[in-house]
């Protein structure tokens, strides 16, 4: 949520930053009128309030009991406005609310401005590109064939855009899941979070997914719950509506949970293959830090993430994300790991920076010092990584020409020492 005072005071700058997202800034002069409305009815409110109050001081004053009994009767036949101003007032906070809850945040100044995905910037690539001396297959084939990835089975528990994970195939997802989380607590500081998998609507609403995003998340009929589309939801909301004291930040939380979106695929597009899928698998790390230093953060945080890539050995690169692909972040880089055989980069970490837009939705406040005023914290959040898409590179960035699987050196600890995935690997 943006500030209301510099909406109010701003409203200029805010209607160039939802320019530059490709956004309507006709919605800011709807909001700055709205917000006057609420104040003017508060105002009238406020006056009657202490008209009243006035009078019934004066009336106490008086000394004759008949005097004071008329001047108690003109008082009350005089109609009281103040019940129905205040029921005005509410409605046009709601009506206030309902739209700043609409208003997406605005873009950093270093952000490069796009229509749409293709206007990202690739900042760098890092890691040599592999060579083979047969065609790469893509991962469908190769989990098919060692049997360790099954489609049919997937679709007939739960429909398309589902696959069961088999022997070797769910092991590997499990060591990096625990290889992952392991890295962010040991070397990069995070505290491990293991949340709800299921949230209330106001927990979505503080991180940006509620109004905006609805179409996308699973709702649980006839309950205030829905599942997960991220660890970010319930991680960042650990701290709402709460004050965190002096000297507690920076705070590093990272976690894993499955992840559910309802996302609207097109017809055709990625329906092969565990690319896709209305749920994955990932580790998320989640910051809450002094607003002085979000952007350095931001920077550590997407150190954090290549980690990850560089210690497994595949080729990926960095975009900055244009103002058209920011989602609810002030500003937002994506890695993309490379995948050979199905010839696509694919996204396996989004690291943002939101600054205090979800944390003044979500009431997350600190103090600087003792006794100091509560500020809003900034949040940043990114993918440590996401599966099932580092399982795709891992797949076919080390499928050998005999069809077999070699496992990263760092994953063997975490596989009990299995070095290769092969068919006889796959029915132990």
């Amino acid at each position: 949520m943006l500030d209301i005072k510099l909406i109010r005071e701003q409203p200029d700058l805010v209607k160039e930053g939802l320019r530059r997202r490709g956004e309507d800034p006709a919605a800011v002069d709807r909001v700055v009128e709205l917000d006057a409305r609420r104040r003017e009815l508060i105002y009238q409110v406020e006056q009657l309030k202490a008209e009243k109050n006035a009078a019934s001081k004066a009336i106490g004053k008086i000394k004759d009991p008949a005097e004071r009994a008329q001047r108690i009767a003109e008082l009350r036949s005089q109609p009281d406005q103040i019940p129905d101003l205040d029921r005005q007032a509410a409605e046009v906070e709601t009506q206030l609310h309902r739209m700043m809850l609409e208003l997406p945040n605005l873009p950093h100044p270093d952000v490069p401005v796009g229509a749409s995905e293709h206007d990202n910037i690739v900042v760098r690539t890092e890691g040599q590109q592999r060579t083979f001396g047969f065609t790469p297959r893509p991962h469908w084939e190769l989990g098919e064939a060692l049997d360790i990835i099954d489609f049919e089975r997937g679709v007939k528990l739960s429909g398309s855009r589902f696959f069961v994970l088999k022997g070797l195939g769910a092991r590997l997802q499990r060591a990096l899941i625990s290889w992952m989380l392991d890295l962010h607590i040991t070397q990069h500081g995070y505290t491990e979070i293991l949340p709800p998998h299921v949230v209330k609507e106001e927990v979505l609403v503080g991180t940006g997914n509620l109004p905006k995003f609805g179409d996308n998340l699973f709702r649980i009929e006839g309950a205030d719950l829905t599942l997960i589309p991220t660890a970010e939801v319930p991680v960042t909301n650990l701290y709402r509506e709460e004050i965190i004291e002096p000297g507690q930040l920076p705070i590093y939380h990272v976690a894993y949970t499955p992840c559910f979106r309802n996302e609207q695929m097109s017809a055709g597009r990625d329906v092969r293959g565990i690319k896709r899928v209305y749920q994955f698998d990932k580790v998320e790390m989640v910051k809450f830090v002094e607003p002085q230093t979000s952007y350095d953060e931001l920077t550590t945080l997407i150190d954090n993430a290549e980690d990850i890539c560089k210690a497994l050995d595949i080729r990926y690169r960095l975009l900055q994300l244009c103002t058209a692909d920011l989602g609810v972040a002030t500003m937002k880089y994506d890695l993309e790991m490379y995948a050979p055989g199905v010839d696509e980069w694919l996204e396996v970490s989004s690291c943002a920076n939101f600054g205090d837009y979800q944390a003044r939705r979500a009431n997350i406040r600190y103090r600087p010092e003792v006794n100091a005023k509560p500020e809003f914290v900034h949040t940043l959040n990114g993918s440590g990584l996401a599966l099932p898409r580092v399982m795709i590179a891992i797949m076919e960035n080390y499928q050998r020409a005999d069809g077999m699987i070699e496992v990263p050196e760092v994953l063997r600890p975490y596989m009990g020492g299995v070095d290769v995935i092969g068919p006889q690997a796959a029915r132990k």
